[in-house]
């Protein structure tokens, strides 16, 4: 049997490697959300990367959710676009939120265009955001949205149906926006584990 040797002297020895805590990521788009931040291995939106915000109705904060980040953007002279929105922006509401509308463009599409223009915006790379909302999108469109993103190094968000979450996607990040209880189920990140509690989605957020 070999010879035991306290820990504390293999340390003192300097014959064991102690690693170094790993430094938390910092956020490039932090989301507004405290808690939602916490459990995303980025600490916010993943950069270059299409978000999807799963639904089961409309009007159960969806928007709400990204009007913090949409603020952020616009204040700082970057364009964000919204591809054919089921509902117009309500100007009020979005400029009390902190939203620039001057860099707010509103894109009508078809149901058919809608996919094509959602890609050519993401992939110009001259906005930094944007807002889609896709009637039908199988595993070969969103791919295309999030290698769009990539290429324009654009924050890429796909509001859809709550049944699409049964199918697979190649999205970096999946949230459930859920309204009663006002409340977001992460079920995919890029990077890291998903959080196994919902997290509590507040009416106000900053």
């Amino acid at each position: 049997m070999g010879q035991v040797v306290a820990l504390d002297a293999l340390l003192l020895d300097r014959r064991v490697w102690r690693g170094q805590p790993a430094a938390l990521p910092v956020a490039t788009h932090p989301t507004g959300l405290a808690a939602l931040d916490a459990a995303l291995p980025s600490a916010g939106w993943p950069d270059a990367a299409l978000t999807e915000l799963l639904l089961p109705a409309d009007g159960v904060g969806e928007v709400r959710l990204l009007l913090p980040t949409l603020a952020r953007l616009t204040q700082a002279r970057r364009d964000i676009v919204l591809v054919a929105p089921p509902y117009l922006p309500y100007p009020a509401g979005w400029r009390q939120a902190g939203v620039d509308f001057a860099h707010v463009h509103v894109i009508e599409a078809s149901a058919r265009d809608a996919l094509w223009a959602t890609e050519q915006c993401l992939r110009a790379g001259c906005a930094s955001a944007v807002l889609c909302w896709p009637r039908q999108a199988d595993d070969r469109a969103l791919r295309r949205l999030q290698v769009a993103s990539e290429t324009g190094q654009a924050l890429g968000f796909a509001f859809r149906d709550l049944r699409a979450a049964r199918n697979p996607s190649p999205a970096a990040l999946r949230i459930v926006v859920e309204g009663a209880p006002s409340q977001l189920r992460v079920l995919k990140c890029r990077g890291g584990l998903p959080p196994a509690r919902p997290i509590p989605f507040p009416h106000a957020i900053h």
